[in-house]
């Protein structure tokens, strides 16, 4: 890459990043929390604010009856295209506005987009959503922003970029990218979903949930064989799933990062009264699969043991549904043109080495790779979900490490269309 266009892009996004700071500033403070899932404001404040930097801005609105089935008020999906020259790559940029509510423990206001000054890691601000992802909406943008400041001060750049800003990340993604590629609103050749600065995630887990319903037969509890008691037969199918979980820790993955597989119940509920013998017990639980496991063939071995267990208790009736399916992701052929273009910018601009490596979460960018589209994770952040307090009180992100993000995107990118 000339180095001219390195320079351009660098000076480019330093001058800008006010500016990229308040408008992530701006989309903090309008609440968009999933559950209860009503994000029409978020996704209108998005499209008056990239309106506002000269965008021309698609927004599609999911269907009532597709957001009410998602278990949401309302959602919209938001994309904005610029083409480069002729030819070249279609490269997605996929962050989500949805975020999960704040919950207690909060030293700073959820929606206040505060900013405190560290002295060690500078300008901090916080605020729900700023590191996932709400950071990434701004990571994108001013991505894109560069390269149309690069191309018009004579760098050659061929493709198309696609900024694509979804709202239901946290239900799933179902309504947001699932969406988006099944109504055939994008046939990109890549895609790039929110991430951290100094890792590039190429693979993480998938996450089944099944909802396990045990039904019996009540009775007085002074006669307690006159009943046929569900707490009972559930109890011995969960001993007989803490069992296989054991046999899960056993099967490990080849990908950095990553473990083994892994089970949870997290959730129980029975019983009618104390003085009732149970008709009915029900419980959860969370399963989530490596990068080479199928989430049809984890869900069928789960069902075998249920069923076997559940069979040593006559009269029991068991059943089983599925309540989430995410499917693992695994890198595609050709997604070693993305980390070796994201991986020479990261170490160029953060001066380590940053590698592709897994994740024990799910996101949305395995719905890409379902499509047959080489996908990785990359954006603002930290080393880890923790540092930044993701999904936790007091979320923050470090502007310096949006900053270089930024330019990391940018520089990658840049490469990827010439």
């Amino acid at each position: 890459m000339p180095s001219s266009l390195q320079q351009s892009v660098v000076t480019f996004l330093d001058a800008e990043h006010a500016a990229q700071t308040r408008f992530l500033q701006e989309l903090v403070r309008v609440p968009s929390d999933n559950p209860s899932g009503d994000c029409a404001a978020h996704a209108a404040r998005a499209q008056a604010l990239l309106e506002q930097l000269g965008f021309d801005v698609e927004v599609h609105v999911v269907p009532d009856e597709l957001v009410k089935a998602n278990g949401m008020i309302s959602a919209a999906n938001l994309i904005v295209r610029k083409r480069f020259g002729s030819g070249g790559p279609t490269i997605a940029l996929n962050a989500h506005g949805d975020v999960v509510p704040p919950g207690l423990g909060w030293s700073k206001d959820p929606y206040g987009g505060e900013i405190v000054q560290d002295a060690e890691h500078g300008p901090v601000m916080y605020g729900r959503g700023v590191a996932v992802s709400k950071s990434d909406f701004a990571t994108y943008t001013w991505a894109l922003l560069a390269l149309i400041a690069a191309e018009k001060n004579g760098a050659a750049l061929n493709g198309a970029i696609e900024l694509q800003f979804t709202h239901d990340e946290e239900a799933g993604g179902d309504i947001g990218p699932k969406w988006i590629l099944e109504q055939g609103l994008s046939k990109p050749d890549y895609a790039v979903s929110a991430g951290f600065a100094y890792g590039i995630t190429s693979a993480h887990n998938g996450c089944l949930h099944l909802e396990v319903t045990v039904k019996g037969k009540q009775a007085h509890a002074a006669m307690p064989h006159t009943g046929i008691d569900a707490i009972e037969a559930a109890s011995g199918i969960l001993q007989a799933l803490y069992a296989y979980r054991a046999e899960l820790a056993e099967k490990k993955s080849a990908v950095a990062g990553i473990d083994h597989a892994t089970l949870n119940v997290g959730l129980i509920k029975g019983g009618i009264n104390t003085n009732v013998v149970p008709d009915l017990a029900s419980f959860r639980l969370d399963r989530r699969m490596i990068p080479e496991e199928a989430g049809f063939d984890a869900e069928g071995d789960l069902r075998r043991v249920i069923d076997a267990a559940a069979a040593r208790y006559p009269g029991i009736e068991a059943g089983v549904q599925r309540i989430l399916l995410a499917e693992p992701l695994a890198e595609l052929p050709g997604v070693e043109k993305l980390i070796g273009a994201f991986s020479r910018n990261a170490e160029a601009i953060l001066g380590e080495p940053v590698k592709a490596h897994g994740v024990p979460l799910y996101t949305d960018a395995r719905h890409y790779t379902r499509q047959g589209i080489p996908t990785i994770l990359y954006g603002a952040g930290p080393r880890t979900l923790m540092e930044a307090r993701g999904h936790n009180s007091d979320e923050n992100l470090r502007l310096n490490d949006l900053l270089k993000a930024t330019k990391v995107v940018t520089l990658a990118l840049a490469e990827l269309l010439q």
